[in-house]
C-alpha cells in the first residue's frame, strides 16, 4: 500500500492505490479546504507534491486548467482531489482549514 506524508503536519498514512490524496486527507483528519466538495471546481485543495511525483497518475485536462489561474502555482501544483495515488508520495497542503 502507498504511504502518503502530508506536511507541514508531519501526518503519515497508508493508502489504496487509485485513491485521491482528498480522501486520503479527510480519512485521516488532516486539515485541508476543499470547497467544491472534490470535483475540480475550485482550487481550494491546492498541494504541492515534494516527492513521489511520478507516483501519481497524471492530471487531467480539466485539472490543468483549474490549476492555470492559481497565482501560487508551482512546477509542483497538483489539487488533491484529482491527484490519484499509486505509490508513495509527500505532500504539501498549501490551504489547510
Amino acid at each position: 500500500m502507498p504511504k502518503i506524508k502530508f506536511m507541514p503536519s508531519g501526518i503519515e498514512v497508508q493508502a489504496r492505490e487509485g485513491e485521491a490524496l482528498l480522501d486520503i486527507a479527510l480519512a485521516n483528519d488532516v486539515s485541508i479546504q476543499h470547497a467544491c466538495g472534490g470535483f475540480c471546481a475550485c482550487t481550494t485543495c491546492h498541494c504541492e507534491i515534494l516527492e513521489g511525483e511520478a507516483n501519481l497518475l497524471p492530471p487531467d485536462e480539466d485539472e490543468l486548467e483549474r490549476l492555470g489561474v492559481l497565482d501560487a502555482r508551482t512546477p509542483h501544483s497538483r489539487l488533491a482531489c484529482q491527484s490519484k495515488v499509486k505509490g508513495d508520495v509527500v505532500v504539501r497542503v498549501v490551504n489547510p482549514e
